[in-house]
């Protein structure tokens, strides 16, 4: 799960994180309000979605006196910001941060992400802040260092130090960077993140080294720990596809091609859509209903689906292992009957029960053509939609 900036900040300043002072505005009004009760004379007006890149799409802006303010808050609020990650659809603005301005001498980069083939989480900085860090990783590795920490003790106050040494950091602010360092890390851990990112970290004329923005991500497994994180869901910058399919515990995701898929198992699914695309097809979607989905599962699987219009036609490759394939048909069958299927439907069903959901399917008087392996499927149904 996603946050945005703004929340991200309050949360790190609740750790004793620093972060500049700034309010959140949902009208122009609120921006010009809110910029007065900053102390300092120049302000900054940001954009508030989940996505980055958002200076480079003209979502942040730098404003010295309210006449400013009030000019960049009505041509932002209302603007599609189109960056890198928000893909060429953009998103809406509806929300804005109006932030106090800093006195910025340099800029870092600080950031959190559990490394997988390690089992552990690395702390990772750079000198190169205000950089996208993917561009200094595949130009200048050289330039990012890394912390790997043990679960058993946490982050080190050492390993802080020797961190903001590489990034060549001010020998006078050291301490402060190992104190913001030592807090974001607490922050990762106590709230299950998956991504605690800090781009740019700055050092300040002041002496300060705070946070100019906050990238926060959240293990959405942990959720159930967090009442006060998941009250910071805004469910307007995602999906309405993926929200419905976070109601069953369903893992989709919306892609841009044109073949639906309903998979179980993550490694199946990925399989899919690899052969989906060696056939010369493009994924709707990934979704994968898990090892233990029952028939509404997957009945509302199939309606989000169909809910997208760029579907075509639709994969149904399913392996019964805890799941039965009877339980699938049933599902499946539901949900055609409902939404009143017309587009073709290639099944491949192997595993558990596997003849009874055969026979479901075939008396079931759908129009469906039956896959005997993943590749015969995937073949099929490339054939079908073109």
């Amino acid at each position: 799960m996603n946050i945005h900036e703004y929340q991200g900040k309050e949360l790190l300043r609740q750790y004793g994180v620093a972060v500049p002072n700034g309010k959140v505005a949902f009208t122009v009004e609120e921006a010009v309000e809110a910029a007065k009760s900053l102390s300092t004379e120049v302000k900054v007006v940001k954009a508030q979605i989940h996505a980055g890149g958002r200076g480079k799409a003209g979502g942040v802006k730098i404003a010295k006196n309210l006449d400013e303010v009030r000019t960049y808050a009505e041509e932002i609020l209302g603007k599609v910001l189109v960056t890198h990650q928000t893909g060429p659809e953009g998103k809406e603005v509806k929300r804005l941060y109006i932030e106090e301005g800093s006195n910025i001498l340099k800029e870092y980069y600080v950031g959190l992400v559990l490394d997988r083939a390690k089992s552990r989480i690395v702390v990772m900085g750079s000198e190169e802040g205000g950089m996208e860090i993917e561009e200094v990783a595949a130009n200048t590795p050289e330039k990012i260092f890394r912390e790997t920490v043990d679960p058993a003790i946490g982050l080190q106050p050492f390993q802080a130090r020797r961190l903001a040494f590489n990034m060549n950091i001010p020998k006078e602010l050291v301490n402060k960077a190992v104190k913001f360092m030592l807090g974001l890390y607490t922050v990762f851990v106590e709230k299950d993140c998956s991504i605690a990112e800090i781009n740019p970290l700055v050092t300040t004329g002041d002496g300060q080294v705070m946070a100019l923005d906050a990238k926060m991500n959240f293990d959405d497994n942990a959720l159930y720990r967090h009442k006060d994180i998941q009250e910071l869901r805004d469910l307007s910058e995602e999906d309405e596809k993926e929200i419905e399919a976070s109601k069953y515990d369903l893992n989709y995701t919306a892609l841009d091609g044109n073949i639906g898929m309903m998979v179980n198992g993550a490694g199946l699914a990925m399989a899919t859509m690899d052969i989906i695309k060696h056939y010369g097809g493009d994924p709707a979607n990934f979704l994968d209903v898990g090892g233990g989905a029952t028939a509404e599962k997957v009945a509302a699987a199939f309606k989000i689906i169909l809910s997208d219009p760029n579907v075509k036609g639709i994969f149904v490759n399913i392996f019964g292992g805890i799941m039965k394939c009877d339980d699938i048909a049933t599902g499946v069958i539901e949900a055609s009957k409902q939404v009143g299927l017309s587009l073709p439907l290639v099944v491949r069903l192997e595993g558990t029960n596997v003849e009874l959901g055969k026979k479901l399917l075939n008396e079931s008087g759908l129009d469906i053509t039956a896959a005997d392996s993943m590749a015969d499927g995937a073949q099929k149904i490339v054939a079908l939609v073109k």
